[in-house]
């Protein structure tokens, strides 16, 4: 393959890593406001997660497409990744990336290891339970269950504890990624330079508001 093949190639699976990751930073974004709501109103969250439960275009089809946007960033990640390693020159290892990159920059398959862990633990906890109660077991339909069953989640110090370290990675790893993803799809302007200001609140508002939410319910249960 010519080397404009593989530059073209390497280019591409950027930015569809860039726009995977933008995709799940849209539903990042939602998720978190349903999530605060629940900190000022229970009825408020209740009628939110029930909309989000039963509406058929949600669970049929943003739903099945939020999955697969889950799998490919990850994967796609592992792949670039691998394939920036193999590109690296032997004398690449007595370099000293700290001092031209930052921690998140240089560590972003480790926080995205973290996130990927906590996403199979909060789709265990809230999507497989969701499924069983409304597929296995066929729950009649109770729009006040939302509520309880999240305060529940944070009964437990451990768990809550667990929730607030990886929302402190995907902080990290929001810090480089997004920046990162605005670049790869061509945002590397003076309006980019404005909108990683906003990259860089939103990786610390979002996640340390999770965090904040996690520690509310579990003090005020």
């Amino acid at each position: 393959m010519a080397k404009s093949a593989i530059l073209k190639s390497s280019i591409a699976k950027k930015v569809a890593m860039a726009l995977s990751g933008l995709f799940l930073i849209m539903f990042l974004s939602l998720h978190f406001f349903i999530n605060f709501v629940s900190v000022f109103s229970a009825d408020s969250f209740n009628a939110m997660s029930h909309f989000m439960g039963y509406n058929p275009l949600i669970q049929f089809v943003m739903q099945p497409i939020l999955v697969a946007g889950v799998v490919f960033h990850f994967v796609m990640g592992f792949v670039l990744e691998l394939k920036n390693r193999n590109a690296r020159p032997v004398a690449y290892v007595k370099y000293d990336g700290a001092a031209n990159a930052s921690w998140a920059s240089r560590n972003m398959i480790i926080s995205g290891l973290v996130v990927l862990a906590f996403l199979g633990l909060h789709f265990y906890d809230f999507w497989v339970h969701e499924m069983i109660y409304k597929y296995v077991e066929s729950n009649v339909i109770d729009e006040t269950r939302y509520y309880p069953e999240l305060v529940a989640k944070f009964e437990s110090p451990v768990r809550t504890g667990l929730y607030s370290v990886a929302f402190i990675l995907l902080a990290l790893h929001l810090w480089h990624g997004f920046t990162s993803s605005l670049q790869s799809v061509g945002f590397d302007n003076k309006i980019g330079k404005s909108l990683h200001k906003i990259c860089y609140a939103f990786a610390i508002i979002v996640p340390f508001g999770f965090i904040f939410i996690a520690l509310f319910h579990h003090f005020n249960n």
